[in-house]
C-alpha cells in the first residue's frame, strides 16, 4: 500500500505542479480573452487537435503499447524492446503527420469556400495554426509512456510543466506582439500551443537516451509490433473516437446556442481536471504497468488487491475535492479568474457549469482506473463498448440540456454519463474476475460519504459566514471565502475518517506524518 502511495505520489507532486502551471495558464488566458466570443472560437479550435491527440498519442496507445513493451524487454531483451519502440514511434509520426496535413487543408478549403460567419472563419484559422500541435504531443505521450515503462514517474510527468510554461509565456509575451485587438492577439496565444508541444516533446528525450533508447527509423509497415499493437488499438480506437467525435459534437452544439458556453463549461472543465490529475490521473498512471505486470505473471489476487487499493485513494482524495468544488465554486472562480476581461458575468456562468459538473470527478476518475485494469487483462474491447453506449447517452443528454441549461446542462449532462460509465465497467470487471474482492472498499466509501456530508456542511456554513461577516471586496477577502471554508472542511472530513479507522485516510495520514517527520529529523541533524 504505501509503494503505491510514493510512486503514485511521485506522479501525484509532478501532476500538482503541472497542474498549478495549468491554472496560471487559464488564469492568463481568462484575463485575456474572458469567456465570449474569441474565447470560445480557440476552446473549440483546440479540440479538434485534441481529438487527434487522444486517438492517436495517449490512452489506447499506452495501452496497448506499454504491455507489448514490457513484454518484449522480458523475453526477447532491450535491443528488441527499443526496437519496437522506434517502429511504433516511427509509425505514429507518419500517421499524425497526415492527420494535420488534412486539418490544415480541410481548414483552408472550408475558409476558401465563402459559406462560414466570421465567428466560424476565426475558429478554422486558429485550427490551421494549431495543427502541428499534434504531430509534437504525440510523440511527447509516447516517450512517457516508454519512461513510466521503465520505472521512471516523477520526471516524466513535469513534462506538462514545460508544456504551460510555454503556453503563459506564449499569453504574456507573445500575443501582446500580434495586434492590437482581441481577435490577432489570440493568434499569438495559438502560435504558443505549438511551441509548448515541442518542449514538451523534447524534455522526455535526455532521460530516454540515459536509458538507452536511440532514435532510429524503422519502417513501420512490415513490422510484427506495429501490427500487434494496431490490432491492440482498434477497439479502443473505436470507442476513444466516438468519445472525442461526442466532445466535438458536444462542444458544436454549445457553440451554435451562444458565444459563452464553449469557454464557460471549459474553464469548468479545467477547475475539475486540477483534483481529477492530483488523485486520479497519477494513480491511474502507476496503475497500468503495475497491473499489466500482475497480469502478466497471473498473480490475480495481488491484481485485485491493488486495484482496490488504488480506486479507495482516488475515492478519499476525490469525495473532499468534489464537495468543495460544489460548494465553493463561485468563490474559487472569482478568486482564480475575475480579473481583465473575465468580469463578474462570467464568473457566475463558469461556476453555474462547475456545479454541475464536479460531481463527475470521481466517476470519472474511477473510470480512468477500471478501463486500466481491462486493458493490463487484454482487453480492449468491453471498455470500448460501455464507452460508446455512454457516449450516446451523453449525445442524447446534452442536446436535452443545452438548449435551457447551457454551460450548466452540459455539465449535468456529462456528470449522469460518467457514473453509468463507472457503474457499467464495475459489473464487468466483476462478470470478468468472478470476485473483486472489494467488501473493504465498500465499507470505507460509507465512512467517506458520512465524512463527506459532515464537511459539506462545515464549508457551506463556513462560506455564509465569512460573506455575511467580511464579504470579498479585495484579493485577500476573496481567498479567505475559499480557504477558511475550505480547511475547515477538509480538516473534518481527514479528522472524521481517520477517527473512523478508514484505512486509506490512516494510510495517507501517516505517510504524510512519517515525511514530514523525516524532513524536520534531516533539518537537525
Amino acid at each position: 500500500m504505501s509503494q503505491m502511495l510514493k510512486s503514485s505520489g511521485a506522479v501525484a507532486a509532478a501532476t500538482l505542479l503541472s497542474r498549478i502551471l495549468g491554472l496560471f495558464r487559464d488564469i492568463a488566458y481568462g484575463k485575456l480573452m474572458g469567456v465570449e466570443l474569441v474565447a470560445s472560437a480557440f476552446a473549440y479550435a483546440y479540440t479538434i487537435p485534441n481529438l487527434f491527440r487522444r486517438l492517436l498519442g495517449e490512452g489506447v496507445l499506452t495501452a496497448a503499447f506499454i504491455p507489448h513493451f514490457k513484454e518484449k524487454e522480458k523475453l526477447e531483451g532491450e535491443a528488441e524492446m527499443w526496437k519496437t519502440a522506434n517502429a511504433v514511434l516511427s509509425a505514429l509520426i507518419l500517421v499524425s503527420g497526415a492527420v494535420v496535413l488534412l486539418m490544415m487543408g480541410v481548414a483552408s478549403l472550408l475558409i476558401a469556400s465563402g459559406w462560414f460567419k466570421v465567428r466560424d472563419t476565426l475558429m478554422l484559422d486558429l485550427l490551421r495554426v494549431m495543427s502541428p500541435y499534434l504531430v509534437m504531443v504525440c510523440i511527447a505521450a509516447v516517450s512517457v509512456g516508454m519512461l513510466n515503462s521503465r520505472g521512471y514517474f516523477f520526471i516524466p510527468a513535469l513534462g506538462s510543466c514545460m508544456l504551460n510554461l510555454a503556453m503563459i509565456a506564449s499569453v504574456l509575451w507573445l500575443a501582446p506582439r500580434m495586434g492590437p485587438t482581441l481577435d490577432k492577439q489570440v493568434f499569438g496565444v495559438a502560435i504558443g500551443v505549438v511551441i509548448a508541444g515541442i518542449a514538451q516533446a523534447l524534455f522526455q528525450w535526455p532521460l530516454l537516451r540515459k536509458e538507452g533508447f536511440r532514435w532510429r527509423w524503422v519502417a513501420p509497415w512490415k513490422n510484427e509490433s506495429v501490427r500487434f499493437v494496431v490490432r491492440k488499438m482498434i477497439p479502443g480506437t473505436l470507442g476513444v473516437a466516438a468519445f472525442q467525435i461526442n466532445v466535438l459534437i458536444s462542444q458544436g452544439l454549445g457553440w451554435m446556442v451562444a458565444d459563452h458556453i464553449v469557454s464557460s463549461f471549459g474553464f469548468a472543465v479545467r477547475l475539475m481536471e486540477f483534483p481529477q490529475g492530483l488523485f486520479g490521473v497519477s494513480m491511474a498512471t502507476y496503475l497500468l504497468p503495475t497491473l499489466s505486470n500482475l497480469a502478466t505473471d497471473k498473480k490475480y489476487p495481488e491484481f485485485k488487491t491493488t486495484l482496490r487499493d488504488g480506486l479507495g485513494y482516488v475515492f478519499f482524495g476525490n469525495v473532499v475535492a468534489s464537495i468543495l468544488l460544489v460548494v465553493l465554486s463561485e468563490p474559487i472562480v472569482r478568486l482564480l479568474f475575475e480579473r481583465g476581461k473575465f468580469d463578474a458575468l462570467a464568473t457566475e456562468r463558469v461556476a453555474e457549469a462547475l456545479r454541475f459538473l464536479a460531481p463527475s470527478l470521481i466517476a470519472y476518475s474511477t473510470v480512468n482506473i477500471l478501463a486500466r485494469a481491462f486493458y493490463a487483462l487484454g482487453d480492449t474491447k468491453t471498455p470500448t463498448r460501455i464507452s460508446m453506449a455512454c457516449l450516446l447517452l451523453n449525445l442524447f443528454l446534452t442536446t436535452l440540456f443545452v438548449w435551457s441549461l447551457q454551460q450548466a446542462g452540459m455539465g449535468l449532462a456529462n456528470s449522469i454519463t460518467s457514473y453509468t460509465n463507472a457503474l457499467l465497467l464495475l459489473f464487468a470487471l466483476r462478470k470478468k474476475l468472478a470476485r473483486l474482492e472489494m467488501s473493504a472498499l465498500k465499507k470505507s466509501i460509507l465512512i467517506q460519504g458520512a465524512s463527506g456530508v459532515c464537511a459539506a456542511m462545515v464549508a457551506w456554513f463556513g462560506l455564509r459566514f465569512w460573506e455575511n461577516q467580511w464579504g470579498h471586496g479585495s484579493f485577500v477577502l476573496k481567498a479567505g471565502a475559499v480557504f477558511a471554508p475550505a480547511l475547515a472542511a477538509g480538516a473534518i472530513y481527514v479528522g472524521i475518517a481517520t477517527m473512523a479507522r478508514c484505512p486509506y485516510a490512516r494510510e495517507m495520514v501517516s505517510t504524510a506524518f512519517n515525511k514530514t517527520a523525516g524532513r524536520l529529523a534531516g533539518r537537525r541533524a
